[in-house]
């Protein structure tokens, strides 16, 4: 739609103005969701890639609590040189569970 102008030229009305605009809000929108759609996609790809070592590390914390566990039961029982383990992991901060599991846990605990 156009008028005239009382100094002699067009105005234009506001609609091309507004669709320009409807339509730059629209290809931002569309290219934000594509961006998070690509986001949230490699984010689950580092969640899957994380999940077999964090399951190994599971593992081998209980194995290793196992083994600790095991000295510790030795040291008590006056094993000269179970108690010089324990003692050392005492000086290094390290404190022992000796009711900790000595198998690691199965998919079904």
């Amino acid at each position: 739609m156009t008028t005239d102008n009382p100094r002699g030229g067009e105005t234009r009305g506001p609609f091309i103005p507004m669709l320009l605009l409807a339509l730059a809000v629209l290809v931002l929108l569309v290219f934000q969701t594509t961006q998070l759609y690509r986001t949230q996609d490699s984010l689950q790809q580092v969640w899957e890639g994380q999940q077999a070592p964090l399951e190994e590390a599971q593992r081998l914390r209980t194995q290793l609590d196992g083994i600790a566990a095991g000295t510790a039961r030795l040291a008590d029982r006056g094993n000269v040189n179970a108690k010089r383990v324990v003692e050392e992991l005492r000086k290094r901060g390290i404190t022992i569970n000796p009711d900790a599991p000595s198998t690691p846990p199965t998919a079904a605990d």
